[in-house]
């Protein structure tokens, strides 16, 4: 029996620091470039013991695991929480957090994901505070120890650094965990720990990476250990084109041993791949394996936990994030692989959106972060948009204008479908930051929102009042035709009026100015009106008011929901209509009982 390195899973909000803490200990420079600064794709970098040693110092060999714990094997996640998208069977791959939060900014949206996934398959987590470098009045010193350096900082420094952690703790207690700062816990089993550190200058890294390791050791021994003799079993990470290899794989060996030569069972669109192991390439120690400096090396064998890079026959169609098991005579590799495919199934519905993206790890960040947001799903699938996603989005948006949508994530359009989205109302969501995605989809929706909003508000008719001028009638009916100056709100043609009495006049037929016919009129302008149905002398007189006649319905839908949108003259108008309206009726537009 042997014990593997713990996984880590670093989580947090976008720009909070989670590849920028990894860099740090690795001496690399991976955040610089990723898309919008985000890691985007999963990576794995292995930090040996002896690198530890060196970082911490005597802190790690107060914990005597030098000889135990190989070192801490890291997954750099995507800049947004929800992107769990290494799994294995049972639950997350990861055997240890770090929630990383900008102590300045607190809690933000992902963070808060990112603790429900921590949730969701109780995943034991540190929280890193970081930024602390970023404190006013802060004195940093380079790799320091936290403790050691906050005891020579100024006092008030000290104390807003206590009070930014203690509103972490607050917030953490409204999530349900109970927390404290790292050398405060009398419990590591039922409390967080709280690490202040600075990703940039290193400060706080060594009490981080030794709080790891003790959790490693006290809570986790039996979770290390692993057959060494034991088929592996891992995830892949990314399928690639390599120069000499042709296309290999990048993996994560989570458990068991892989050797040359191999045969390995993977998920291909609908059915289970086996091949056979050719070489394995594995970066040096250090190097993050999308990013190795230096030559690859070729070995014969690895054990678990282990990122490395595969050459075999037939990888084209081999699918991101799935799982990846070495066959064996004792087992039905092909049914448990479709089992954990069955474990990871994407739920769609009759209508919905389409989502596309490039793995399927990409492709459930999508959909968890839909779901949660409760956007329905017609379609989830991965590649590049071709035309039957148009034709399906295009039926989508037959049945219901929000769903014409696809969201494209970190793929291209086929040519022969470019000229049908270009022909067609469909909205596309594209990018390769997918929290930016799902942030224009909301805008968007709120924008939708508010265009409804208005048009539904533009068919009410709303208050307003005029002023017949008088000696300014041009002609008694047929329609009548007189000057009018508009007291208050917006008139428009085809308004009823009624006069101070209540009595109708007639409908506005036109409006004109200096010949010019107006689609509307606003308070102060002085034009003439045609009023359809109406008789000067009988129906009104010059010099009186007359008042836009408001539907009952109208009325109601208008005090309900826009009274905010009307003006303080509006207002009250509409107070001198409805003392009008309710002298005749006095429970005019007041809500009836099955309304209600």
């Amino acid at each position: 029996m042997k014990i593997r390195s713990p996984i880590v899973s670093v989580l947090g909000h976008v720009d909070h620091g989670k590849t920028t803490l990894l860099d740090n200990i690795r001496g690399s420079t991976i955040a610089s470039k990723e898309a919008g600064g985000i890691t985007q794709h999963i990576g794995a970098t292995e930090i040996p013991m002896s690198t530890i040693s060196n970082i911490c110092g005597p802190f790690v060999e107060k914990l005597s695991i030098v000889d135990t714990i190989p070192g801490l094997f890291f997954i750099d996640t995507p800049g947004h929480a929800a992107f769990t998208s290494l799994r294995k069977r049972g639950g997350a791959l990861a055997d240890l957090a770090i929630l990383i939060v900008d102590i300045n900014e607190g809690f933000k949206p992902q963070t808060f994901e990112a603790l429900n996934i921590l949730k969701m398959y109780k995943t034991p987590f540190i929280v890193a505070a970081n930024k602390i470098d970023k404190l006013f009045g802060w004195d940093s010193v380079k790799n320091s120890s936290f403790t050691e350096n906050f005891n020579n900082q100024a006092p008030n420094v000290q104390q807003d650094l206590e009070m930014k952690l203690y509103e972490l703790v607050a917030k953490l207690h409204d999530e349900g965990f109970q927390s404290e700062r790292f050398d405060r816990v009398s419990d590591f089993a039922s409390q967080i720990g709280i690490v202040p550190i600075s990703a940039s200058t290193g400060e706080g890294i060594i009490e981080l990476i030794t709080m790891l390791l003790g959790l490693a050791q006290k809570y986790l021994t039996s979770q290390l250990e692993i057959h060494e003799d034991a088929p592996a079993k891992g995830t892949v990470l990314e399928v690639k084109e390599e120069v000499g290899l042709g296309t290999t794989i990048d993996a994560i060996v989570y458990d068991g041993i892989l050797k040359t030569n191999d045969d390995i069972a993977l998920m291909v669109p609908g059915d289970v791949l086996t091949t056979n192991i050719r070489s394995i390439l594995k970066p040096r120690p250090l190097e993050e394996i999308r990013e190795s400096k230096n030559r690859f090396e070729n070995i014969d064998s690895v054990t678990a936990a282990a990122g490395v890079k595969i050459s075999a026959p037939n990888l084209d169609d081999v699918i991101s994030g799935s799982p990846m098991q070495v066959v064996s005579e004792k087992s039905n590799v092909k049914e448990e692989i479709l089992k954990e495919m069955d474990d990871v199934t994407i739920d769609t519905e009759d209508e919905g959106v389409l989502v596309k993206a490039d793995t399927l790890g990409s492709l459930e960040a999508v959909v968890n972060l839909l779901t949660d947001m409760e956007v329905p799903i017609r379609s989830a699938n991965i590649g590049d948009i071709s035309k039957r996603d148009i034709i399906n989005a295009n039926i989508a948006l037959d049945e219901n204008e929000d769903y014409g949508v696809i969201f494209a994530f970190n793929v291209n359009i086929h040519s022969k479908a470019v000229d049908d989205l270009n022909d067609s109302n469909i909205k596309m969501f594209k990018g390769d930051v997918i929290y930016q995605l799902t942030e224009d989809y909301v805008a968007w929706i709120e924008e939708r929102k508010e265009a409804k909003r208005k048009a539904y508000l533009d068919a009410i008719i709303k208050p307003g009042k005029i002023f017949s001028i008088p000696k300014l009638i041009f002609r008694q009916s047929k329609p009548a035709i007189c000057g009018i100056e508009v007291l208050s709100g917006t008139i428009k043609p085809n308004y009823p009026l009624i006069n101070a009495n209540g009595h109708i006049v007639g409908k506005i037929v036109s409006m004109e100015d200096n010949g010019e016919s107006l689609h509307f009129i606003s308070r102060g302008q002085k034009v003439a009106m045609a009023i359809d149905g109406a008789m000067t002398g009988k129906d009104f007189d010059e010099g009186d008011e007359l008042y836009v006649d408001i539907p009952e319905n109208h009325y109601k839908v208008l005090n309900r929901e826009f009274k905010d949108k009307l003006s303080e003259d509006e207002l009250q108008t509409l107070e001198e209509f409805l003392e009008i309206k309710r002298r005749n009726e006095p429970d005019w537009g007041k809500l009836r009982l099955f309304e209600s």
